[in-house]
């Protein structure tokens, strides 16, 4: 009897996560029952959270001796997730989770292990996706328990039930929790009341639900591929269209963030709302990242650091031809003009043209308040020269009395 389709992991080093649970072990049992007929070198790691006491160190002892027994290398790995959990200002779940997953991460990084497999089963999918839908998520949070890069999850698709008949057809020895008969903790509510309730409504309640999970990911996986097409990247910045049918433009600010960052709901709704607002209103997201409306489209961007003022000099200048730089006239940029960034105030006599503001010019050149505000300039006093990489002013313009030629390059 097996549980699941061994052959994806073929010649791997698979590390199987050990809880000391019922999954867990028959995740490990099955493994080390085929290791020789697929060439796997299997090993595990226990996580002890020091959250549950004796408990916790019971089923870190039984993880000892059951690797003993089997003849499984074992790494455990110690934590004290509660003063952890204090000093991050997160819960004892989540900052458990972010231990474990870090300790996966680094046994991969080292080499010990190609994979990491958890025994992430069935009912833990259905349950995480009715969590999830009472909570609120959208079609991609239905992607509830993802296999990705180096972290497998092999029994994804089994039932409790065949678990169970598994570790009693196999004689099987583990530990239970205690803390998973609480129902006072949401999860737990789920997995013993709510499942059972959808069972009895309709017997295939639970396979539905993860049917479901995988036809949303497929839906999700295509929508993600349109919307990465949409994407323009200019410098580092990102931008979206504003246009885009919300399916892929929600979907393409979501690829826009940074993706080390959490996000929320909320950061998501203050990013659409950009849809309905004017060309200059911009909000602020986490890791110092901020999205603007930029007339037809929707920037990601970091802040650039101000431009300390300057002198204008020969420095800034060449005086061979170069690509990419103004061209104009060195010696009719009068003395004291210093390289700063817009003022209010400022004006510009634009080369061929009238006199204008530099806030007029630059919305006339469909440039964003962001960009402007960043641009190199050349002034002296309030009138402005040159606008780095945009226009040089008509009073600095090269004609046949010019003896120097220069090519500003800032």
């Amino acid at each position: 009897m097996t549980l699941f389709d061994v052959t994806p992991y073929q010649n791997k080093k698979i590390c199987v996560a050990l809880s000391g649970g019922v999954d867990s072990v028959c995740l490990l049992h099955c493994l080390c029952a085929v290791k020789e007929r697929f060439c796997l070198k299997i090993s595990a790691v226990h996580v002890e959270h020091g959250i549950r006491g004796e408990e916790s160190l019971r089923d870190m002892r039984f993880c000892e001796e059951l690797c003993k027994a089997w003849e499984v290398p074992l790494d455990i790995e110690r934590r004290d997730v509660p003063a952890l959990a204090k000093r991050c200002g997160l819960g004892l779940e989540e900052t458990a989770r972010n231990v474990r997953y870090e300790i996966f991460q680094k046994i991969v990084s080292d080499g010990k292990a190609d994979l990491v497999a958890t025994a992430h089963q069935a009912d833990d999918l259905a349950e995480t996706l009715l969590f999830r839908l009472a909570r609120g998520t959208s079609p991609a949070g239905m992607d509830a328990i993802a296999s990705c890069g180096s972290l497998a999850r092999p029994l994804l698709k089994v039932p409790k039930r065949e678990i169970l008949r598994y570790a009693k057809a196999n004689g099987l020895p583990h530990v239970e929790d205690s803390t998973n008969s609480d129902e006072t903790f949401t999860r737990n509510y789920i997995r013993r009341t709510v499942l059972p309730a959808f069972a009895k409504i309709h017997a295939g309640a639970e396979a539905h639900l993860i049917a479901f999970a995988e036809q949303c990911a497929r839906d999700d996986e295509f929508l993600r591929g349109l919307a990465e097409k949409e994407i323009f990247i200019f410098r580092g910045d990102k931008s979206v269209p504003v246009d885009l049918p919300e399916p892929l433009f929600l979907r393409a600010c979501l690829l826009c963030l940074d993706a080390e960052k959490d996000y929320t709901g909320a950061n998501l709704k203050e990013i659409e709302k950009l849809r309905r607002l004017q060309s200059g209103r911009r909000v602020c997201l986490p890791g110092e990242q901020e999205a603007a409306r930029e007339y037809d489209k929707i920037v990601f961007y970091r802040p650039a650091p101000p431009l300390p003022e300057r002198p204008f000099t020969e420095d800034d200048c060449r005086f061979s031809p170069v690509c990419g730089g103004l061209k104009a006239d060195f010696d009719r940029f009068p003395a004291g003009c210093v390289v700063r960034t817009r003022r209010e105030g400022d004006f510009i006599v634009p080369f061929g043209g009238r006199r204008k503001t530099l806030k007029k010019f630059l919305t006339d050149r469909k440039i964003s308040a962001r960009l402007g505000k960043a641009l190199p300039l050349v002034a002296c006093g309030a009138e402005i020269f040159a606008v780095c990489g945009v226009e040089i002013s008509d009073k600095v313009k090269v004609d046949d009395e010019t003896k120097r030629v220069c090519w500003i390059s800032i």
